[in-house]
């Protein structure tokens, strides 16, 4: 269980939220690409509207394009992401010509610094060196305060 998991628990049992039980997405039925269609290089489309809607749409890639409004749009291999199953989906902004871009969002929070992979890091580092550890005295350590705890009891008897 990673730290983030742990808090996120812990905030969950303070407020009293263990019950909430959290669903899994699911694609509007009519709009799954299965088998066939997925052969035929249809793709499950999401598209945002200007007004921050949503629809789910079905169009099939055709020339590493689709038409949505009659308009063609992008549609190559790094505008498409599948889930576990193997469904392809495009998140495709209503008022542009470029689908959603994993990828070059991806090298993009890299560059802006804003990318989750850095802290994940960071806090692996700061828990190994958090100030409450003791750290374990070596095995040389211990045989010399042990001899010398040893040479004062004798001490002792015998004095």
């Amino acid at each position: 269980m990673s730290l983030q998991e742990k808090i996120q628990a812990e905030v969950k049992k303070e407020i009293g939220l263990n019950q909430v039980v959290e669903k899994k997405f699911k694609f509007p039925f009519f709009k799954k690409v299965r088998g066939t269609s997925r052969k035929k290089n249809y793709v499950t489309t999401l598209v945002l509207n200007e007004n921050r809607t949503y629809v789910f749409q079905k169009y099939q890639i055709t020339e590493q394009t689709i038409l949505h409004d009659l308009i063609p749009r992008l549609a190559t291999a790094g505008h498409v992401m599948f889930d576990k199953r193997g469904n392809p989906l495009i998140i495709l902004p209503n008022w542009s010509v470029e689908p959603f871009s994993p990828l070059e969002h991806y090298n993009q929070s890299m560059i802006s610094g804003t990318n989750t992979k850095g802290y994940k890091i960071l806090m692996a580092k700061m828990q190994s060196e958090q100030a409450g550890k003791k750290k374990e005295m070596g095995g040389l350590i211990k045989w010399i305060l042990g001899a010398g705890l040893l040479g004062i009891i004798v001490y002792a008897f015998l004095g």
